[in-house]
C-alpha cells in the first residue's frame, strides 16, 4: 500500500530507509521485553462504584499528589489518541512491508500504557474516574493531526516527542509518591525510550542520505515542539503545575530530551551541510542557547519561590 498525500521525494526517502527499518525493527524486538498490564495493577485494592452497589469516588479517595495526579491524567489522556497517531503514521509510512510490520508493532506496544495507566487510576481510586472518562470523549473527540510537512519532518518529531513521553513518565511515577505507580511508570518509560531509539536512528540514516533537507526538518520540529496532549482542554494549565513541581520542565526539555538527540546526530558537528542546511543550523544554535537562558531564568524562578515558601515554615 502505498502511503497518502506524500510527494515523490518521500516515497523515494521511505524506500531508501526500507533496510534501516528492517535492521532496527529486528533490533527492536531483540531487545522489547513483554509485559502484561493487568502485572501492574493493584486489583486487591478495587471495589465497585454506584451502579453495583458500592460508592462512587469522593475527593479524599485518592492518595496521590494533586501534581503527580494531574500528570498522571496528562499522560494517560496522552495515550488515549493512539487511534489518532495510528492514523497518522500509516498515511506516513504505510502498512506493508518493514514500514507497516513497524506501524502495527508500535502501536500494540503504546496500547498498554493506556490499559495500565486508566486501570491503576480507577483500581486505587486515584481520580474522579466520571471526569476522566469526560475528559478522554472530549480529547479522543478532537484527535490528533500531525504538523509536520513531510516524512523526515515526521520521523525528527516522534525522535523528540518519544524521549519528551518517556522523561514525563519517569517523572511522573517519582512524583506519586507510590511504589506500585512508580514502577509502571518507570516500565512504560522504558517502551518509550526504545521507541525513540527505533526513530532517532532512522533520521540518522536520513541525515546521511539528505543532510540538509533533514537539519531544516529538525530545526522546525525543535523550534516549533509541541507534545502530542497539547490540545487537550486542560493541558496548559497542568503543564503550569507539572514545570512548577520538576516534572517536566524547559530545563529538562534542553537538557534530557532535545540536546541529547541533537549530539547523537552529531548536528552541530557536521561538514556536509550547505546554503539552507547549514542556515537552518545556525537558527537551531541561536534557539537552543535561547532555550538554554529561559530554562536558566525559570529555575532560578522557581528555586526564589520554593525558598520563600520554606522561609515562614523555618521561622
Amino acid at each position: 500500500m502505498i502511503p497518502d498525500a506524500l510527494d515523490l521525494r518521500d516515497l523515494e526517502l521511505l524506500h531508501e530507509l526500507e533496510s534501516v527499518v528492517e535492521t532496527n525493527l529486528e533490533r527492536h524486538l531483540t531487545a522489547a521485553k513483554d509485559w502484561m498490564p493487568h502485572d501492574y495493577v493493584p486489583w486487591s485494592e478495587g471495589r465497585d462504584f454506584a451502579l453495583l452497589g458500592g460508592a462512587d469516588w469522593r475527593p479524599e479517595d485518592s492518595r496521590l499528589d494533586p501534581v503527580a495526579k494531574a500528570a498522571m491524567i496528562i499522560n494517560l489522556l496522552t495515550e488515549d489518541n493512539l487511534p489518532s497517531y495510528h492514523r497518522e503514521i500509516a498515511a506516513v509510512f504505510g502498512t506493508a512491508g518493514a514500514w507497516g510490520e513497524w506501524v502495527h508493532r508500535w502501536t500494540a506496544e503504546e496500547a498498554r500504557h493506556g490499559i495500565a495507566l486508566r486501570d491503576y487510576l480507577v483500581v486505587t481510586r486515584g481520580v474522579d474516574p466520571v471526569e476522566l472518562e469526560h475528559r478522554r470523549m472530549a480529547h479522543m473527540r478532537a484527535g490528533y493531526t500531525k504538523r509536520g510537512d513531510t516524512a523526515v519532518h515526521d520521523l525528527a518529531y516522534v525522535s523528540f516527542q518519544e524521549l519528551a513521553t518517556r522523561v514525563s513518565h519517569r517523572n511522573t511515577g517519582r512524583a506519586t509518591g507510590c511504589p506500585v505507580a512508580d514502577r509502571l511508570l518507570t516500565r512504560i518509560s522504558t517502551d518509550e525510550n526504545l521507541h525513540m531509539v527505533f526513530y532517532r536512528n532512522l533520521l540518522n540514516a536520513a541525515l546521511e542520505l539528505r543532510p540538509n533537507q533533514t537539519v531544516q526538518a529538525i530545526r522546525d520540529e525543535v523550534l516549533g515542539f509541541e507534545m502530542p496532549g497539547s490540545g487537550e482542554a486542560d493541558f496548559a494549565r497542568s503543564s503550569v503545575a507539572i514545570a512548577k513541581a520538576g516534572i517536566y520542565d524547559l530545563r529538562l526539555h534542553h537538557d534530557e530530551v532535545i540536546m541529547p538527540v541533537l549530539r547523537f546526530w552529531k548536528v552541530f558537528d557536521r561538514t556536509d551541510l550547505s546554503g539552507d542546511g547549514e542556515r537552518a543550523r545556525e537558527e537551531l544554535a541561536d534557539f537552543m542557547a535561547l532555550l538554554d537562558t529561559k530554562a536558566a531564568r525559570f529555575v532560578e524562578q522557581r528555586e526564589r519561590l520554593l525558598a520563600r515558601r520554606a522561609a515562614p515554615q523555618a521561622g
